[in-house]
């Protein structure tokens, strides 16, 4: 089903995935930025064909942008109405101005909102990015799929949502959290399988430009950069190298295209020399004896 989207999966990743799937239990997907894990989701929700929900997480995420707020405006709007209208019954006010009509549903309550039988997809990505506050608000919605609503009660999910929870290991989540879902950890691809998504999504690229450019990406990740490129990037650099119509590395052009590979200027600057040069002998030299 993944390989129908493109996506190249090892077996482990398949696996959990189907149990995820089979068991109705969110998977926890962590590793490094760039390794494939939002896309994951993206790929399960048009194989599915589900509509996909994203909760983008960040640092201060409350619960009016995650799971609802009230319609403020429309709600005064109903009041001023009540009152030239005349009334005063106060319970009626209320039912009215707290009604589903004035309750705007952020992705959380969207993705307990399924009404047709195919619930959902429902992607929240970079988890570790919110504070252990959030985290502990979402342990309701990961055991139960529900969602509490002072003024409306308890809403419950008629069928739980296919939950993909990504985190870049920036920190530590709980372990409360954890329990509630199945845990993988996507690691970068080896050399075949890359050269393999090269294949995939840049079909433009040229066979031995490909071999180069994944040599080139896994000798880079066995350095000490601040910041390793992923399989993102290395899509980007074989876009990028295509478009400008090369068939194989030279020095001078990765020295042009480092800052689509690259995104931290000390990294570049330390591939950017005799360091790089070497490098790139390296690949040549080591693509040449593997014939």
């Amino acid at each position: 089903m993944l390989a129908s989207g493109n996506y190249l999966a090892g077996r482990s990743l398949a696996t959990v995935l189907f149990l995820s799937l089979r068991m109705k239990r969110p998977l926890f997907l962590e590793g490094e930025a760039g390794v494939g894990k939002t896309e994951i989701a993206k790929v399960l929700s048009a194989a599915l064909d589900r509509p996909l929900i994203r909760l983008q997480c960040y640092e201060g995420l409350d619960i009016s942008s995650a799971v609802y707020e009230w319609n403020y405006p429309a709600q005064m709007l109903e009041i001023r109405l009540a009152e030239a209208a005349g009334t005063t019954d106060r319970s009626r006010i209320e039912a009215d101005i707290f009604s589903e009509r004035h309750l705007i549903r952020r992705p959380v309550l969207q993705a307990l909102s399924s009404s047709n039988g195919r619930p959902p997809v429902f992607l929240i990505d970079e988890l570790d990015r919110t504070d252990e506050a959030f985290e502990a608000f979402l342990l309701e919605v990961l055991s139960d799929f529900q969602v509490t609503v002072p003024e409306l009660g308890t809403i419950r999910a008629a069928e739980p949502p296919i939950v993909i929870i990504t985190t870049n290991r920036t920190r530590e989540v709980h372990d409360a959290l954890k329990r509630r879902c199945l845990y993988h950890w996507v690691d970068y691809p080896a050399a075949a399988q890359e050269l393999e998504i090269i294949r995939r999504k840049v079909p433009g690229c040229n066979e031995t430009l490909s071999r180069q450019v994944v040599a080139y990406v896994q000798n880079l990740r066995g350095l000490d950069l601040f910041k390793n490129p992923g399989v993102a990037e290395t899509i980007d650099w074989a876009t990028a190298l295509t478009e400008l119509d090369r068939v194989a590395l030279d020095p001078e052009t990765v020295s042009d295209t480092l800052g689509t590979l690259l995104k931290y200027q000390d990294d570049i600057a330390r591939i950017d020399g005799a360091e790089g040069r070497k490098l790139l002998e390296d690949v040549k030299v080591g693509l040449a004896a593997a014939g």
